[in-house]
Formats: C-alpha cells, sequence, structure tokens
C-alpha cells in the first residue's frame, strides 16, 4: 500500500477522522531509535491500560536505517494497539507527525518523541485539559535536560513562533502535546511544504492551554536536529507564517538609499567647501561592504519565498507512506 501526502494520493489512502469508540490516538515519529522502543512502548501499554480508554499508538518509522521497522512490527504483533507506519524515506519530524495523523483515528491525538525525553505518564494531565474545553495543549519542560547554547536558542525560536502565530506559548519545541480531531484533520487536509506542526495548530485552535510537565536527558544520545536541521526549521516558520522579514528587507533598501543620499550630500558640500579631500576611503570601503551584504542577504531571502512558492507549485509529496502494518498483518 503506498500513498503521498501534500496533496497527492493514491486509492490506498485512509482519510483521516475518528473511529468509533476510538478516544485516543498517540503518533510516535521515530528515527533509528530501536534502543528506545522497547522501554518506550512498555511505559505507554501501562499509561493506556490506566486509562480505561479505547487507544492506540501509531509508531511512524521515518525511514531509520537501523532494525527499527522490524521491532516496531513485532511490538505490534504483541499489542493489537499498535499501529506501524513505513516511510519510504526520511521526511523529517514534523512530516512523519502528519502521516501519523492521517492514519491515526482517535478524538484526541498526542504526539510523543521516541528519545524518552517527554514522559508518556503525562498524558492524562493533556488529556484532562483537553476534556476541559481546549483544542490544543502545548507542554513546556521543565528542569530541561539540554545545553545552554540549545536551551537559549530555543528560547529565541520560542519567543519568535508566539510572535508569529500569535498565541504565546513558552515552549513551541516540546514535541508532548494534544490535539482535537478537528484540529488534526485541518492539519492533513491542509498540508504544505512549510511544516511546523505546533505554531499551525495554534493558528488553527481557538482555545489552546499549556502546562509544565518532567523532562528527561535523551536516551539515544545526541539530538536528532543538527544546525541545518535546525535552520530549515527556522525558515519554515519565517516563511510559512510571516511576510514580515521580506517587508523588512523593503524598509531595509529605503533606509539604505536614504542613508547613502545623506552621505552624498554631505560628501558634494565638504567637496565645495574645502576642495578635493583623500581622507574617509576605508569609510566609503567599509559602506560598500555593508551594502552588498544588505543586497545579497535580500536576494537570499527574496529566493527562499520564490523557492518555497515554487515547491508548492509543483505539488510534490512532503512524504511518501511505503506501507501500514496493523496486528494480525502477515
Amino acid at each position: 500500500m503506498v500513498w503521498y501526502g501534500c496533496g497527492v494520493a493514491s486509492t490506498a489512502r485512509q482519510e483521516p477522522g475518528a473511529a468509533a469508540g476510538l478516544a485516543v490516538s498517540v503518533v510516535v515519529p521515530v528515527f533509528n531509535e530501536a534502543a528506545t522502543i522497547p522501554t518506550l512502548h512498555a511505559r505507554l501499554a501501562r499509561v493506556l491500560d490506566g486509562l480505561g480508554r479505547a487507544s492506540e499508538v501509531v509508531d511512524v518509522d521515518d525511514g531509520s536505517r537501523d532494525d527499527l521497522l522490524a521491532l516496531l512490527r513485532a511490538c505490534g504483533a504483541g499489542d493489537a494497539r499498535v499501529v506501524v507506519v513505513e516511510l519510504s524515506r526520511n521526511a523529517g519530524q514534523h512530516a512523519a507527525i502528519v502521516a501519523g495523523f492521517a492514519i491515526s483515528r482517535g478524538a484526541i491525538v498526542v504526539t510523543l518523541d521516541a528519545d524518552r525525553q517527554n514522559p508518556p505518564e503525562e498524558m492524562p494531565r493533556l488529556l484532562e485539559q483537553i476534556e476541559a474545553g481546549n483544542d490544543v495543549v502545548g507542554t513546556w519542560r521543565e528542569n530541561r535536560q539540554d545545553p545552554c547554547l540549545r536551551r537559549a536558542l530555543s528560547a529565541v525560536v520560542n519567543r519568535a513562533t508566539a510572535a508569529a502565530v500569535g498565541v504565546p506559548m513558552r515552549d513551541y519545541g516540546c514535541m508532548l502535546r494534544a490535539y482535537r480531531r478537528e484540529i488534526v484533520a485541518q492539519i492533513v487536509e491542509g498540508i504544505q511544504r512549510s511544516l511546523f506542526i505546533p505554531a499551525l495548530a495554534n493558528a488553527l485552535a481557538r482555545h489552546t492551554a499549556e502546562i509544565e510537565v518532567a523532562h528527561a536527558e535523551g536516551a539515544a544520545g545526541a539530538s536528532k536536529y543538527t544546525p541545518l536541521s535546525l535552520m530549515r526549521l527556522g525558515f519554515d516558520l519565517l516563511t510559512g507564517f510571516l511576510l514580515v522579514p521580506i517587508q523588512l528587507v523593503s524598509v531595509a533598501a529605503i533606509l539604505v538609499s536614504l542613508a547613502g543620499l545623506a552621505f552624498g550630500v554631505v560628501l558634494l558640500i565638504r567637496r565645495v567647501l574645502g576642495g578635493p579631500q583623500g581622507e574617509g576611503v576605508f569609510t566609503l570601503f567599509a559602506l560598500v561592504f555593508v551594502l552588498r551584504g544588505l543586497l545579497i542577504l535580500a536576494v537570499g531571502l527574496v529566493g527562499e519565498y520564490v523557492g518555497r512558492i515554487y515547491l508548492e507549485v509543483r505539488r510534490r509529496p512532503t512524504y511518501r507512506m511505503r506501507a501500514v502494518h496493523r496486528h494480525g498483518d502477515g
């Protein structure tokens, strides 16, 4: 069974919707984290058993290169609640979450990282907030177990995201979150190239909440986010929710033009009053380099927007789903 996200689907596609009687879906994007899966599933099973509700766990294998898929299918063979979504290549965490959304059937969908930094034992508190009338429930990490530089960069991104979306939250990076089915359906139906699930969900939600949760050091070693992937995520945020960057380029161009005009007038007055002068050459060179830097930045930013428009027009899939493995499959 093969189908595509981002607007291109085969006849095997399952339309997103809640199954009768299925209350909770847990979507877990997984990439090369076979070492953490047995413990995570054991903890998830205890939590779901304690809920006393019909539930499922949707594991999304995001093109892993280890023996993760076989391990996930073994978990599915032993627990009928486990559904394994196999992507044909690594599409990224947020695209994998959307693939899980498309397969999930619960009235409430909870997302969870597989590295055990987000304790599944916190899930009942998220469900309580959803049942209190919220459409989206976010979390912020208490005593966050990350390096200082990463926490500082995260703080900057969180403030920028809150300003872009217009929904103040302390932590947009924590993936332990809960969503109503209506929000999940809108995300799947309106899938786009620029995916930043927490921001997109908050933009769609009418009522949101955020609670504090525990945070543990990643069990699988270093973060899967490289500096390049973090930069791409930042561009997704900027270009997916804001026109301010491109507008700031226009403002900067006007200011630089006015400054250049004023500088030319000053040089003309000095020449008229004092005659030819040789000083100021290095200042002129510095200004030239600054202006060229702004020009290159402007061209790069415009190119980023144009490139994303090009990708949207081509409508290539954000992810390619190779198969869905359920309990009882061969």
